[in-house]
């Protein structure tokens, strides 16, 4: 089967609503799954890693481009 990608857009949310965003998507997901997270709001910098280090989820990539944040997390077992 393999993994499967998604792309959640939360520009222009203010925290913690990206954070709640992230969570209520990722538990639709499958372990193994891709996660793109799109941002504006700089807090996720330090709030999607640190929800992730919590919940037992790996941030892959972050990468900030024209204004937006995109935070690429593996889906991990619950």
């Amino acid at each position: 089967m393999g993994e499967k990608v998604y792309r959640l857009n939360a520009r222009r949310l203010l925290c913690p609503l990206p954070v709640i965003r992230t969570q209520d998507k990722i538990r639709q997901l499958d372990p193994g799954d891709i996660l793109n997270v799109i941002c504006t709001d700089p807090g996720v910098l330090q709030d999607i890693p640190a929800w992730c280090r919590i919940n037992g989820h790996a941030v892959i990539s972050v990468k900030q481009e024209n204004g937006d944040i995109c935070i690429r997390v593996k889906v991990g077992h619950p």
